[in-house]
């Protein structure tokens, strides 16, 4: 037996007790005639007690060698401790130790094993097996495996099946770039790895499993961010027999669970809002509510006078800073830098302010009276105290700059509680989106999505004016999960697939399984799916998802613990057919 306890369990109820411990050594303080050594596992701390009184010369010389790390197994007695410790669990106690053995030495880490370390994060991440000794990794780890036996539990006592679906699948060419597996016995040809189990679940539905869920691995070959990696997980979720209406309910009930189970929040409302109104007040399709300055478009109230940079504009919009008025015009300038960096591309940034008098001075005085700046400031709901920033060129990058400047100052007012949660439905996306690299429309959720109701024939004449039958759920500024009600029917998914541009040809070729199967009988069907590790973040009071994943890539999506990707070898190429290939 390695160990009769933890090492985060111990307490005064065990003083005189005969235990065995085993774990790490986080530090040791040496006083030459005593050392004091703690022991970390995954539950905690424990001191141990090393003296020339009690314990023998060669035991003490023993501990006096311990590096850092070492994995040790200590026999002893629970003691008293002298100068008690109540900012740990274990603080009223120590064990006398009576036997010490090594279980194995460890090298000096190259960074310290602390909850503030001195690692950097690719350092850390090269030696992640270390950080998850870390309490911050280790218990965003274990926050995340609560997260999903709530998941789990809530779904499967809601009637859920979980079905696992394929991960060696056919390649298609909507949504991200796939990554692909040579297949070495069929020469020349590829499976994918699955971007989503999406087809797989819909046939689930028609095979009458009403319903579905899933939390699997998925793969996307694109550019990474912060809350986004080459390999993401799930959770998967399909409804049969359902209406719209059915999956919302659905899945507020998942996430209320989550919020009161996981956090011990209560939420009583999801508010649900039209995407062309989260654009127009938000200037993005994932608002964030905790907080107001919504937008105020300023065109009536700013284009009638001769200031050319507005009268050009496509659309003048602006937001009012709470107690902005307080900032020194240094400070304002500041800001103005920052929307003109190139991650946000504004040109520039007229601002007004709003005195406690009434009165407004705005950097344009010039060309606007105070008549026509307190329009600006009804406008945009300012009140007294309150900085008033516009921007203004075309309508879809001017309301992207704005919400990056909203969010911006949102973090500097301390607006973004980590411990507030507000969610958010966000409806009736466009269906389709025009692409002008390629020069036509491409689904903007996937070709699987219905259009509303009685908007099919609109495909016809304004392709652009169709809405989805679809809907995200937004949690404080985050997509943490989207879905919709699906196309069931062959002759409307063939439909579809012309609209996008597929031949008959193309869209057998990749999907005529999918409508093969809509001709045996396909309910009405539709779902959603979340994003684990986002969700898992953003409960967890976190947006960064890389601590939430046990071996994350980095932002090259390279695993530089094992140093993948990396090259294989003349053999294999050969077998996979793919030497030749390559050298061409």
């Amino acid at each position: 037996m390695y160990r009769s306890h933890n090492c985060g369990e111990l307490n005064a109820s065990h003083i005189n007790t005969e235990v065995t411990l085993a774990g790490w050594v986080q530090k040791s303080r040496d006083k030459g005639f005593i050392v004091w050594v703690d022991l970390r596992d995954r539950y905690g701390i424990t001191q141990l007690v090393f003296d020339e009184e009690r314990t023998s010369k060669a035991m003490l010389e023993k501990a006096q060698d311990l590096g850092r790390e070492f994995v040790i197994q200590v026999k002893g007695t629970v003691i008293e401790r002298a100068s008690k410790n109540p900012n740990m669990p274990t603080g009223d106690i120590e064990i006398l130790v009576s036997e010490l053995t090594i279980l194995n030495e460890a090298l000096l880490p190259p960074f310290t094993i602390e909850d503030d370390t001195d690692g950097g994060e690719e350092l850390r991440m090269k030696y992640r097996y270390l950080d998850i000794r870390r309490n911050p990794v280790k218990n965003s780890l274990m926050f995340r495996h609560k997260v999903t036996q709530e998941v789990r539990n809530y779904l499967s006592n809601e009637g859920f099946i979980e079905v696992e679906t394929p991960y060696l699948i056919k390649s298609t060419p909507e949504g991200a770039r796939d990554f692909v597996v040579p297949s070495r016995m069929n020469e020349g040809q590829f499976y994918a790895l699955p971007q989503s189990p999406q087809t797989f679940k819909q046939l689930l539905m028609v095979g009458g499993l009403d319903k579905y869920f899933q939390i699997v691995k998925c793969f996307r070959d694109e550019d990474l961010r912060a809350d986004r990696q080459p390999e993401f997980t799930q959770i998967d979720c399909e409804m049969a027999f359902i209406e719209q209406e059915d999956i919302l309910n659905a899945f507020e009930g998942l996430t209320r669970h989550l919020l009161k189970e996981v956090n011990g929040v209560v939420i009583d409302k999801f508010p649900r809002m039209l995407y062309d109104d989260a654009m127009r007040l938000y200037g993005n399709d994932k608002p964030d509510i905790r907080f107001g300055m919504e937008f105020g478009e300023l065109n009536e109230v700013a284009q009638h006078k001769d200031f050319n940079v507005f009268n050009s504009a496509e659309l003048v919009v602006g937001i009012a800073v709470p107690g902005g008025n307080a900032y020194t015009r240094k400070e304002i300038d500041k800001l103005i830098d920052w929307v003109k960096r190139p991650q946000v591309g504004a040109l520039g940034m007229v601002y007004c302010r709003c005195n406690e008098d009434g009165t407004y001075k705005s950097s344009v005085d010039k060309f606007y009276d105070q008549e026509d700046l307190a329009k600006w400031a009804e406008v945009t709901g300012a009140k007294a105290g309150d900085l008033i920033c516009v921007l203004s060129g075309d309508t879809h990058k001017v309301r992207t700059q704005l919400s990056a400047l909203r969010m911006e100052l949102a973090e500097r007012l301390g607006l973004r509680k980590p411990d507030e949660f507000a969610p958010l439905w966000v409806m009736d996306f466009p269906l389709l989106e025009w692409d002008e690299d390629t020069e036509r429309y491409h689904a903007m959720h996937h070709p699987f999505t219905s259009p509303k109701p009685g908007q099919i024939e609109l495909l016809k004449t304004d392709p652009g004016a169709v809405k989805a039958n679809a809907y995200d759920l937004v949690l404080n500024g985050n997509e943490i999960g989207g879905g919709s009600i699906r196309i069931h029917d062959k002759e409307t998914q063939a439909l579809m697939f012309d609209y996008l541009g597929f031949s008959e040809e193309e869209a057998k070729a990749q999907f005529g399984f999918l409508m093969d199967a809509f001709q045996y009988g396909a309910p009405p069907h539709g779902g959603l799916a979340f994003g684990l590790d986002r969700l898992v973040a953003i409960l967890g009071g976190q947006e960064t998802i890389r601590d939430f994943i046990a071996f994350p890539k980095n932002n090259n999506g390279r695993d530089v613990m094992i140093d993948a990707p990396a090259p294989i070898d003349e053999e294999q190429l050969q077998e996979l057919n793919l030497a030749l290939n390559l050298k061409s």
